[in-house]
């Protein structure tokens, strides 16, 4: 499976050797050696010798791909609403420490005027290099539907056959994902406008029937957003049961489906069900995280959004005001990770949902694996999920 290679004394200068760790592969947990070049993973080998490299001696822990996640709206006290680069900067920092080498910061509805200076913080904040595990954004909504409104104010929500959203999907090429209710005037060719420009759409804070996802799927829709948080779920009409938005992305073999893995958004037996159905390939672990995650929080607290929703800070999660619903998670990639694998499904399953998945998903091609010619984004752990150690590109970060 893997070769003993020897490398020439030419080429130690800037090699490591990644030695002594249970290495997080696609489709097992291996003992092997990792070697990297620069930025790239070179090889994965029983033994490796190459002299005047670097050793890392990961002391039985895992080795594992840095994680992605490609939803996340804030961290470290700061949230890409602020439209501020240096507090998108700051949040990206923040989750760098618990092993995210690779994040959409990811706006909520907003006012078009404010969601484009969020944007533009956002590409000034990559431009600018303050923000080297940021892979572009993730715009959820503002076209959602009010009736799974959610945390999101209802009055930012909009209707895509009434706005202008061209000026939204050209304001950046960094915009990677949109989170559309397919349902709404005017979001069939949304998706189809999404499709030509690359731009993958999400079925997200939707009402739809299944029916309307399966027509979406035909218009550029391929994921659908926190499955189970702001989804319609089977109604009934008449006695007849009509499968929602949950049901479709359970059912149908072609969407992805991102999961709020925070054991609060979801029990496990959900975790389970969502993991029976849709398969290790189709799942995206996603924080979905406030502005307050990796930051220390006091039970019954109040806080407050950038957008001035209220916040109560319960039971491990931040709940709406009136308690009705939850505003969103305070997780870290890591405790998805250390979650997911509480719930009984082995390491190599659980890091593809949390790295090679969610890469895939949109179109980080170097990133989400352990393999030869990837990036050399890793993430070194105890088996408590305690981060010690993150490479991004292969420079270590200070955590």
């Amino acid at each position: 499976m893997f070769g003993n290679v020897v490398y020439s004394r030419q080429e130690v200068i800037v090699m490591k050797v990644f030695e002594n760790a249970k290495v997080i592969l696609n489709d097992s947990v291996c003992d092997v050696c990792v070697a990297t070049e620069g930025k790239k993973i070179i090889d994965i080998a029983e033994r490796m010798d190459i002299p005047g490299a670097e050793k890392v001696d990961c002391k039985g822990r895992y080795l594992a791909p840095g994680f992605v996640d490609i939803h996340v709206h804030g961290g470290g006290g700061h949230e890409t609403m602020e439209c501020d680069p240096m507090a998108i900067k700051a949040m990206c920092e923040a989750h760098l420490k618990h092993g995210s080498t690779s994040m959409l910061p990811t706006l909520s509805a907003a006012p078009i005027a404010t969601t484009l200076r969020a944007i533009d913080a956002a590409r000034a904040a990559a431009e600018q290099g303050l923000t080297p595990n940021a892979r572009g954004i993730y715009l959820e909504g503002p076209f959602m539907s009010p009736a799974q409104a959610g945390a999101q104010l209802p009055e930012n929500l909009l209707i895509p056959a009434e706005e202008d959203y061209e000026q939204l999907l050209d304001r950046w090429e960094g915009l990677r994902m949109i989170g559309v209710a397919p349902e709404l005037r005017g979001a069939m060719e949304l998706g189809d406008a999404c499709a030509k420009r690359g731009i993958v759409v999400s079925v997200a804070h939707s009402d739809a029937t299944m029916a309307v996802v399966e027509e979406a799927l035909e218009h550029g829709f391929s994921d659908i957003t926190h499955i189970y948080s702001g989804c319609s779920l089977m109604t009934r009409k008449g006695g007849f049961r009509i499968p929602g938005v949950v049901e479709a992305g359970l059912i149908l073999d072609e969407p992805t489906v991102q999961v709020i893995c925070d054991l609060c958004h979801l029990p496990a037996e959900l975790l389970r069900l969502i993991y029976k159905c849709c398969g290790a390939d189709r799942i995206s672990l996603i924080t979905d995280a406030l502005l307050f995650a990796g930051t220390d929080l006091k039970e019954g607290e109040s806080y407050f959004q950038t957008n001035g929703q209220e916040c109560i800070y319960e039971d491990g999660v931040l709940k709406m005001a009136d308690r009705s619903g939850f505003c969103g998670s305070v997780a870290t990639t890591d405790v998805l990770v250390r979650n997911m694998h509480s719930v009984g499904l082995p390491w190599h399953e659980v890091i593809k949902m949390a790295s090679t998945t969610p890469a895939s998903v949109v179109g980080l091609k170097d990133k989400g694996s352990i393999a030869v010619d990837k990036d050399a984004d890793l993430v070194l752990f105890d088996e408590d999920v305690n981060v010690q150690a993150v490479w991004l590109e292969g420079e270590q970060a200070a955590i």
